[in-house]
C-alpha cells in the first residue's frame, strides 16, 4: 500500500501548492506556539487556494475549546490534529475526525496510551522533545514503532528527504508526517525538498 504524505506547517499560499503538486495527500497547519503558526485568515487563504482532494489538517496544542471553534468557523478543516495532553474527552468536542499525537519519551507505552484514544482516526508518533511539542527535527527509534495498534500509524519527528525512505522501511507507517525537514527557513517550505521528501517516501 502507498504510503501517504502530510506536510505540515504550512504558512503559505504557494506552499500548500507545491507540496498539492508533488503529490501531497494531506497539508498541516499550526494553531499553536510556533514559528509556523498562523493565523485563521493565513489559513483560510491557504486552504481556498488548494486544489480538491487534498486533506487540509489544523494542529492544536492544548488549545482551549473557544479557539479551537473559533478556527472551525472559519477554516474549512478535515481533520483536527490534537499534539499536545488532550484527553479523549477534548478531542471529542468538536464532532470533527481527529487524529492524536504520541510524543515518544523514553519507556511511553504506546498501544496503552493509543488505546485510551478509540475513536481517533489515526495515530501520529512525533519524537519527544521537553521543551517544543514538534517541529523540532529530531528522530527516535524507528524500532520503537509498534505493528498492533489496529489504527493508521502516522510516523513523525525528523524526516527528511534523506530519511525517509529508511524510516518507512523499519516503522511500515500508514503515512509519515513532515514540516522541518522540507524548509530553508522556519515556515518557509522548498518546493524541491517536498518533492524528493515525497518521491522517496512514495518509491520504498
Amino acid at each position: 500500500m502507498r504510503v501517504r504524505v502530510k506536510i505540515c506547517g504550512i504558512t503559505r499560499v504557494e506552499d500548500g501548492l507545491a507540496a498539492a503538486e508533488a503529490g501531497a495527500d494531506a497539508i498541516g497547519m499550526v494553531f499553536a506556539d510556533s514559528p509556523r503558526r498562523v493565523t485563521p485568515e493565513q489559513a483560510r487563504a491557504i486552504a481556498k487556494a488548494l486544489p480538491p482532494f487534498i486533506k487540509v489538517v489544523g494542529l492544536f496544542v492544548n488549545a482551549p475549546a473557544a479557539q479551537v471553534r473559533e478556527v472551525l468557523g472559519q477554516v474549512p478543516l478535515d481533520l483536527i490534529q490534537f499534539h499536545g495532553a488532550e484527553t479523549p474527552e477534548d478531542c471529542r468536542l468538536y464532532g470533527r475526525p481527529y487524529i492524536k499525537a504520541i510524543r515518544m519519551a523514553d519507556g511511553v507505552d504506546v498501544v496503552s496510551e493509543a488505546g485510551r484514544y478509540p475513536d481517533a482516526g489515526g495515530i501520529l508518533l512525533d519524537a519527544y522533545d521537553p521543551q517544543a511539542a514538534g517541529g523540532t527535527g529530531t528522530t527516535f527509534s524507528w524500532t520503537r514503532v509498534p505493528r498492533d495498534l489496529g489504527r493508521p500509524v502516522i510516523l513523525a519527528g525528523g524526516l527528511t528527504p534523506e530519511n525517509v525512505a529508511e524510516a518507512i522501511r523499519v516503522a511500515r507507517p500508514y503515512a509519515v508526517d513532515v514540516s522541518s525537514g522540507v524548509e530553508q527557513g522556519k515556515g518557509i517550505k522548498d518546493a524541491a525538498k517536498i518533492a524528493a521528501f515525497i518521491r522517496n517516501a512514495q518509491y520504498v
